[in-house]
């Protein structure tokens, strides 16, 4: 950008560099430090209120997260499936940790159960990870503020 100086008469520019490197270091920041993740923003999954729910302490590492519906079906990679059709998935996701080289038992299964759904269901839910030989589990829920 050129201005003139109206006593002189002389042209000077204003560089812009700084201003521009900043706006791309600041747009930087913001990608990197929010989380996107289209597993935690359901909206129907109602999580049920609880007076011991924190937030977790640390990243999870290799989270696998599951969302049971109140009807009893799964949210599962976008797809919503019934629990009886979960164990192929399971096994699947497995197998795919075994092949890269990481322990299923090492990945972690985070649940997102509806407050309204049976608890029989969660029940079933953690049965069939287990026998897809998966061991770690986090139940989520709202932490209930007094």
């Amino acid at each position: 950008m050129k201005y003139r100086h109206k006593q002189f008469g002389q042209a000077f520019d204003v560089d812009l560099t700084p201003m521009i490197d900043m706006t791309f270091q600041l747009i930087a920041f913001f990608m990197f430090t929010l989380s996107f993740s289209e597993a935690d923003q359901n909206e129907r999954i109602r999580l049920p209120l609880s007076e011991l729910a924190k937030p977790p302490e640390a990243v999870a590492e290799k989270p696998l997260t599951l969302q049971l519906t109140r009807e009893g079906t799964v949210l599962y990679g976008g797809q919503e499936v019934p629990l009886e059709g979960l164990a192929r998935l399971l096994s699947a996701e497995a197998e795919v940790l075994t092949r890269s080289d990481h322990n299923p038992k090492d990945a972690t299964i985070i649940i997102r159960a509806d407050a309204e759904s049976e608890g029989g269901h969660v029940r079933r839910l953690i049965q069939l990870c287990q026998d897809a030989t998966f061991e770690n589990f986090v139940l989520r829920a709202k932490e209930e503020r007094r």
